[in-house]
């Protein structure tokens, strides 16, 4: 049988049970992983989205693991892209990231691993609502161009460290970000990347994103765990 060590360094596609549906991801394994990110894609996006696969790639530079899920189905997905019905169920889109979350921590290729989230768009307002539903097993969190106020009435239950990073030229979400900011009670920092527009488009906008998304994982994900080893 394959041991987890060699399946290291190669994406691989994965599948998790989410209740009465399957989700499909891709979970990337750097050799010498010390973290895991799950990301939480935006308002019609997906695993596939090249700004999601891009940042996943700048992560696993840096030895984070990636696991890229489909939070919808297919079916789900193509009734969303004519009506837009699924992307602002909150409750729904953090019920399926809670069930990507367990499958990691029961993963034996990822169980070991501090879990963080990186949210996108509508993606962030259900990744602060599932870390506030599971804060033993959510020890960081990162947002690009997200939109916390989806999750308000939870903002204050939230106990993982949260960034908020926003495009300089995206003054509405700026805004709605500096209002989540007054409400979180954890650790927090705005982060604002001047140039940038909602999607980041702008040459050198995601590689802001992914130094300030490293920075903020290594911190709160890796050196933690340092940290209790040596009080070990």
């Amino acid at each position: 049988m394959e041991s987890p060590l060699e399946r290291e360094g190669t994406e691989r596609q994965v599948r998790v049970d989410a209740g009465m549906v399957t989700l499909d991801g891709d979970l990337n394994l750097p050799a010498g992983a010390r973290a895991v990110v799950l990301f939480a894609h935006g308002s019609g996006s997906s695993r596939h989205s090249p700004r999601n696969r891009q940042m996943a790639r700048l992560l696993n530079e840096a030895r984070l693991a990636t696991l890229l899920v489909d939070l919808l189905t297919p079916d789900e997905e193509r009734v969303d892209l004519r009506t837009g019905y699924f992307r602002f169920d909150i409750g729904l889109l953090a019920s399926r990231l809670i069930a990507a979350t367990d499958w990691l921590a029961h993963n034996p290729d990822t169980g070991q691993l501090r879990i963080g989230y990186f949210g996108a768009s509508t993606g962030a307002g259900a990744a602060l609502v599932a870390a506030a539903d599971q804060p033993q097993l959510v020890g960081a969190i990162v947002s690009r161009g997200g939109r916390p106020d989806l999750a308000e009435p939870t903002l204050p239950r939230v106990r993982a460290p949260t960034l908020l990073i926003v495009g300089g030229s995206d003054t509405m979400v700026i805004e709605l970000n500096r209002a989540a900011l007054v409400r979180l009670r954890c650790e927090k920092k705005l982060a604002i990347v001047r140039g940038a527009t909602h999607l980041f488009e702008e040459p050198g906008a995601l590689d802001a994103v992914a130094r300030f998304a490293r920075t903020w994982f290594e911190r709160h994900l890796v050196s933690a765990v340092e940290e209790e080893a040596i009080r070990d």
